[in-house]
C-alpha cells in the first residue's frame, strides 16, 4: 500500500538535527523520548508508521529510531516508502526479535544501523550520534549541490555543452571539433562558464558538478 507524501508539510529546522520515535510501545517510546531529551536533543515521537506519515516533516539533519515490526505500516515498509519519496534520513532499526536476515535486507536497503532490545544506552547514543554525522553531511551536501544547480541554470544551452566537455578534460581544440564550433567560440564560453560557475581551475569546476552526482546518489 502506498503512502503519498507529495502533499506532506515540511518545517525548517535549520542546522539544528531532530530525532524522530517511532514505536508502538508506548512505554519503549516514552523512555527513549526522555532519555534523548535529558541529554538535550530535539525529538518527536509517534506510535506508529501511519502517524509519522500524516505528520510533517522536518528538513535538516536528523535520524528515525524506527521499530521493525509494527501493526500496520512495518518498519521496512516505511523505510521503502521512504527511500521512493527521495527522503535520505538515516535509519537505526530498534527490534526484540534477533532477525537476522531481516537485519541485513535492512542494512542492504541504507538503514544506519540494527540494535536488538534489551540494549545499553550507551550502544544506543553511539548508533545516534553515527546517524546524525551521516545526516549532517548528507545536508550539507544537499545544500551545496543546490548551489550548483543555481549556477548551472544561468548558463546557456551551449555554455553546458561546453562545461560538460571542459568536465571530461578536453582541450580548446577538441572540444571545439566535437561540437562543431571555432576554437575562439570555446574560449569565449569556457570563460563564461568558468566566470558563471564561479571557479578558477577546471578542478573546482568538476569537483562542484560532481556535487550534484552525489547528492542524487546521497
Amino acid at each position: 500500500m502506498d503512502v503519498n507524501l507529495s502533499h506532506r508539510p515540511n518545517i525548517r529546522a535549520d542546522l539544528d538535527p531532530t530525532i524522530f520515535v517511532i514505536d508502538d510501545d508506548d512505554e519503549f517510546r516514552t523512555g527513549i523520548v526522555d532519555l534523548l531529551q535529558s541529554l538535550d536533543m530535539k525529538t518527536r515521537s509517534y506510535g506508529s508508521a501511519r502517524e509519522f506519515l500524516e505528520g510533517p516533516f522536518i528538513d535538516g539533519p536528523g535520524c528515525i529510531l524506527l521499530d521493525l515490526r509494527m501493526p500496520g505500516l512495518s518498519g521496512l515498509e516505511l523505510q521503502e516508502h521512504l527511500e521512493r519519496q527521495g527522503r535520505k534520513v538515516p535509519i537505526i532499526f530498534i527490534t526484540g526479535h534477533g532477525d537476522v536476515p531481516v537485519a541485513v535486507q535492512a542494512l542492504k536497503a541504507g538503514a544506519s544501523d540494527f540494535i536488538e532490545k534489551p540494549f545499553r544506552e550507551n550502544v544506543l547514543l553511539d548508533a545516534i550520534s553515527v546517524a546524525l554525522a551521516r545526516s549532517a553531511e548528507d545536508v550539507k551536501t544537499a545544500s551545496e549541490a543546490d548551489e550548483v544547480r543555481a549556477l548551472v541554470a544561468t548558463l546557456t544551452p551551449r555554455e553546458r555543452e561546453v562545461m560538460v566537455v571542459v568536465c571530461r578534460g578536453l582541450m580548446n581544440k577538441q572540444i571545439a571539433y566535437e561540437l562543431g564550433i571555432s576554437e575562439v567560440t570555446v574560449k569565449i564560453h569556457r570563460g563564461n562558464v568558468m566566470r558563471k560557475m564561479k571557479v578558477r581551475s577546471v578542478a573546482e569546476l568538476i569537483r562542484r558538478t560532481d556535487l550534484i552526482g552525489q547528492s542524487e546518489a546521497a
